[in-house]
């Protein structure tokens, strides 16, 4: 259960991402589109996955993300 205004967080581990790199979560399936935010945090072979719940009462979905990395570079 994602308690009304909760975050919870994921991490995993990829050689491939560095800290500089940017990831971008689409929500695909498996829950109500709009009742989640995002937001993903990148360290070196690392990154951390936020996940809000929007809605105004519990969720218990299951859900779906695809997520992209993309390169980048601090200039």
């Amino acid at each position: 259960i994602l308690n009304a205004g909760t975050i919870v967080s994921a991490a995993w581990t990829n050689t491939m991402i560095a800290a500089t790199d940017v990831v971008v979560v689409t929500h695909v399936s498996g829950g109500t589109v709009g009742s989640y935010g995002f937001n993903v945090q990148c360290a070196a072979g690392s990154a951390t996955l936020n996940i809000r719940n929007n809605a105004a009462g519990n969720l218990t979905e299951a859900l779906v993300l695809q997520f992209v990395v993309v390169k980048g570079v601090t200039a």
